[in-house]
């Protein structure tokens, strides 16, 4: 919604302005469909040769998620701790290896589905249980297992922000391009110089859309879904970040209440519960 409104507002003031000014909208929509070829044509058929198809298909899988909410709420956050510290009591009050089958087989763990909306995240379930199989295992200390999440979070973070890195890219080229369509519109207005000035003002006109069209789409229109995107992409590495410092500290001995508060410091505070507040959902889920 908010992805629509901004369009609705950058767009409506930049053509407002420009009607306002005495412009003929005319103009613009008459060059429209030859300059947005060149622009748009052109720019597409960079992108494809700039990115490998798995960039190019997860660029087009996060097209979706810019219009939608964050998943990243402060419920999900809770639902996520929750886990982890029924996990690490289970763990606790038991053994490492009563967790085992949850582990091992989480999408029938009656604790994965306990809490459905942190269960079905595919990824967060298998950090989760990749990194507590190590802990069962008892084959590593918490040095060499922060070093591992570190790695696999940074390779995540890298690997998710590669949508975000190709919109860059083609919005750093989208104003190159609209030069592009408005020198070739250049120069088909020195080739008719015997027309009457009013024709050649119409197609010296055209050709400065070029140049319009290109920075706007740039700029009010691809950039800001690149920043969107890659604001959304850092949430997904914060909620790693918390699974990562519950389980460590854990790790280091800190019982599961202490644990999951760890967690929660690192989540920004916009979506952080308090510790009432997640003392209260974990002892409501029992």
């Amino acid at each position: 919604m908010f992805v629509i409104i901004g369009y609705a507002i950058a767009l409506g003031c930049i053509f407002g302005a420009y009607v306002l000014h005495g412009g003929n909208v005319g103009v613009i929509a008459a060059a429209l469909p030859t300059e947005m070829m060149a622009i748009a044509g052109g720019a597409l058929g960079a992108f494809v040769v700039c990115n490998q198809p798995k960039v190019l298909k997860s660029t087009l899988a996060a097209m979706p998620m810019l219009l939608k909410s964050s998943k990243y709420t402060k419920a999900r956050y809770m639902e996520l701790m929750a886990l982890l510290y029924d996990i690490l009591q289970k763990a606790r009050k038991e053994g490492l290896m009563a967790i085992e089958k949850d582990v091992e087989d989480p999408n029938n763990s009656p604790l994965f589905k306990k809490y459905a909306a942190v269960g079905r995240d595919h990824h967060v379930v298998e950090f989760i249980t990749d990194y507590l199989r190590m802990m069962v295992s008892g084959n590593l200390n918490p040095h060499e297992i922060e070093s591992l999440m570190d790695t696999e979070i940074e390779t995540h973070h890298h690997e998710a922000h590669q949508p975000a890195a190709a919109l860059t890219r083609l919005a750093g080229g989208l104003p190159a391009f609209g030069i592009v369509a408005a020198v070739l519109g250049v120069v088909n207005t020195m080739g008719s110089v015997g027309q009457p000035p009013a024709v050649l003002g119409g197609m010296i006109g055209s050709a400065l859309v070029g140049t319009f069209l290109g920075i706007l789409l740039a700029y009010a229109i691809v950039e800001p879904l690149a920043g969107l995107l890659e604001q959304k992409l850092d949430e997904g590495s914060k909620e790693l970040q918390c699974i990562k410092t519950t389980l460590l500290a854990s790790m280091q001995g800190y019982a599961p209440a202490i644990a999951v508060e760890f967690g929660r410091k690192t989540l920004y505070s916009t979506e952080r519960p308090t510790f009432v507040e997640l003392e209260s959902h974990v002892k409501g889920k029992k």
